[in-house]
């Protein structure tokens, strides 16, 4: 065991490993602390914050059929840019500034019709917004489906064209949360600015941290730590369509086989579903998924892969630089997905979001442990960068930050005040709770 100040970190180089042209997304390092026991509180009683220059609309997507909840739904207000999503519960949370005369929003998701509802028929009361599935096959196929390399090859030379060509300033809403088996363990929050290139461009795009908190109960965590590196930059690396290589590499037909699935629609226009998975015989450890591809624009307009994670000891290598050497980590799901939103015909980030699962079995322990790590970043809203601001560097965000080291934990339920955030879901508000019992045993 290792004493308080002995920390185990990951190399702080580069947050991504780059082998053969291929990048390998990494984001944990792990802590030892002996003993410690630290909480904060900060999530906001959402009863009692009360819009001051803007109203607040609530409402659960569903399934029209199934009554299900639809997980990452977008909902835009009319005639902006001003947007949120779902969360794991279908239910969203929409603050609209009162000077803004727009009184419809419109409701997407990927399979299902649009859905336009006035702002009126929403109350403090959530009201149940239902989707109609529009699942569609392809009368034909204009690109020979025999040939992907066609129409990978398509898709990125028509990335000029289809996706932002201006400067951007984005206003962002992070998470990031860490749970061991099914109890939250650690939160983390933050409002960020994105500083958004063109989608042809090389530059890098660059984050600004604006606004962040955090909730941890380490007592959970069993003398060990885990948290995430990389933070905003993680999903923003994810854009694919910003940075080809993760997946669109040039030796890409060598590395994957593709297939056709069902087609589908969004906002009524068609939608190749190409999976892809890596072949047989290459054995490093690569992606498999699916991309969605609008047929008329060519646009990929959502992607969802996982890491093949076959061989633990080279994914633990990926993902785990440095560890106690009485644990033995590795991680179990790697799952990656990014959706794009589309505005007066160009595309630009939507929302992202990363799924990991590790394992950590201990030397002379009968019980592992299972921690289940979740990202996700969505934009909110975003404004041309006409005067190409920028970020001085002593205020970027680095690739490498730990954002729970970053954020300030307190319970000020005004916190987000007007910004757009993702709803909690009903067991991170439990958590939350449960945490802010125990401070007020401890003060």
């Amino acid at each position: 065991m290792k004493l308080l100040t002995e920390k185990y970190v990951m190399d702080k180089k580069n947050t991504f490993l780059y082998k053969n042209g291929f990048a390998i997304l990494f984001c944990i390092f792990l802590i030892g602390y002996p003993g410690y026991i630290q909480a904060f509180s900060f999530f906001q009683d959402t009863e009692i914050q009360n819009g001051i220059n803007y109203d607040e609309y609530r409402g659960i997507v569903v399934d029209s059929d199934s009554n299900k909840p639809l997980i990452s739904a977008t909902i835009s207000l009319n005639e902006t840019n001003i947007s949120t999503i779902t969360n794991d519960e279908g239910e969203f949370l929409l603050k609209v500034p009162k000077n803004i005369a727009s009184d419809k929003i419109t409701i997407s998701f990927l399979g299902y019709n649009d859905e336009v509802v006035s702002l009126s028929t929403l109350s403090k009361d959530e009201v149940k917004i239902r989707l109609n599935p529009s699942v569609t096959q392809l009368s034909e196929v204009n690109i020979d489906p025999r040939d992907p390399e066609a129409l990978i090859k398509a898709v990125m030379k028509r990335r000029g064209d289809n996706y932002q060509n201006d400067n951007t300033i984005m206003t962002a809403f992070y998470r990031e949360t860490i749970k061991k088996r099914r109890t939250y363990v650690s939160l983390s929050e933050a409002v960020v600015d994105v500083y958004k290139n063109p989608y042809v461009s090389d530059k890098k795009d660059i984050i600004r941290l604006y606004k962040a908190r955090k909730s941890a109960d380490y007592k959970k965590l069993d003398t060990l730590t885990l948290k995430l590196q990389g933070g905003p930059s993680s999903t923003l690396f994810i854009d694919v369509m910003k940075n080809p290589d993760l997946l669109f590499t040039d030796d890409i037909l060598r590395i994957y086989e593709f297939s056709f699935d069902k087609s589908t629609q969004i906002n009524n226009r068609y939608i190749y579903v190409l999976n892809f998975k890596q072949r047989p015989y290459v054995k490093d450890l690569y992606y498999y998924g699916k991309l969605y591809i609008d047929s008329e624009t060519l646009a990929l307009t959502k992607a969802v892969f996982s890491l093949n994670l076959d061989d633990r000891e080279k994914a633990s290598r990926l993902f785990v630089r440095k560890k106690p050497s009485r644990a033995k980590v590795y991680p179990t799901v790697a799952t990656y997905n990014m959706n794009y939103r589309e505005t007066d015909g160009k595309w630009y980030y939507g929302y992202g979001k990363i799924d990991l699962v590790f394992k950590v079995n201990w030397k002379r322990k009968l019980f592992n442990s299972t921690y289940k790590l979740n990202v996700e970043m969505a934009v909110t809203d975003w404004k041309k960068n006409s005067n190409n601001e920028n970020i001085r560097p002593k205020d970027r965000l680095k690739s490498s930050v730990v954002i729970s080291d970053e954020a300030s934990g307190f319970s000020d339920p005004m916190f987000w005040g007007e910004y757009n955030v993702i709803e909690p879901e009903k067991s991170i508000e439990s958590a939350i709770r449960k945490i802010q019992k125990q401070l007020r045993k401890l003060n």
